[in-house]
């Protein structure tokens, strides 16, 4: 169920763009200086002689939306309504929904992950990519590798090299490509043997897999190879750091800065 109590008014959204973008005043975002003039809408710069607005210098710059419109979308994007109810909820078309999905997907910031302590690790198959992923047990942290064909040794010894802390515990599967794993990166290995019914050391990661599956149809109905990977990332980071998603201000908070204009 998805509860929107009311959307904010016009005014109150441009003072949220404000505080995030510019803090308590706002200054000059080519010479930062802070006497600027207000006229129509507009801010000008008497030091570098140039306009701008409030969105001018950031990655809305070219947003054609109105301001509660654009909240609606942000809002439904952050509380995972499906496309195609947002939508109705919208007014817009299937191929704005997704644009907009989108491109706030494309600014979620960069997130890195090192797992430690207890790692599973394991791979999921999606016609032409290999997910290899692993989560720190008992935590939200996970880190993703997406890999055209079959995955090998070099890498799942990648893999640790970059995000598995030495030292920790690390849990697969019986896989031949993490056999003697241990003799190439500082781990203690532990493994499940799937023939002989032993899933509880993965079934952490098995079952994330099943969540990634379950969040894509529901949200997107559908994927591609191409889109894939765009999806990994926005399932992964909603899942390590869910209080960015709680409204629509916390993800601006996070996504939204000034940026250089040529």
């Amino acid at each position: 169920m998805y509860q929107l109590k009311q959307i904010p008014s016009e005014a109150q959204i441009k003072k949220y763009f404000r505080r995030v973008i510019f803090g308590k005043n706002v200054f000059c975002p080519t010479c930062r200086s802070r006497k600027v003039a207000v006229s129509e809408r507009r801010y000008r710069c008497p030091n570098c002689r140039i306009r701008f607005s409030l969105l001018s210098h950031t990655w809305l710059r070219d947003m054609k939306l109105s301001y509660q419109k654009f909240w609606l979308l942000l809002w439904a994007w952050c509380s995972q309504v499906p496309v195609k109810q947002t939508m109705a909820l919208s007014w817009l078309s299937e191929e704005a929904v997704r644009r907009w999905y989108d491109r706030f997907r494309l600014h979620l910031p960069e997130h890195e992950i090192l797992l430690e302590r207890i790692v599973q690790l394991d791979e999921a198959y999606f016609k032409r990519w290999a997910l290899m992923m692993g989560k720190e047990q008992g935590t939200r942290k996970v880190a993703y590798a997406m890999l055209e064909g079959d995955p090998e040794r070099r890498h799942a010894a990648f893999f640790l090299e970059q995000y598995v802390k030495p030292r920790s515990r690390l849990r697969t599967d019986g896989s031949g490509i993490y056999r003697t794993i241990d003799e190439w990166w500082p781990v203690r290995h532990e493994r499940d043997i799937h023939a002989r019914w032993e899933f509880s050391r993965t079934s952490e990661i098995e079952g994330l897999f099943g969540n990634l599956r379950t969040f894509i149809r529901r949200m997107y109905h559908h994927t591609t190879p191409e889109k894939l990977p765009e999806y990994v990332r926005e399932f992964s980071f909603r899942f390590s750091s869910p209080e960015m998603f709680d409204n629509p201000l916390f993800y601006l908070q996070k996504s939204l800065s000034l940026v250089p204009i040529d």
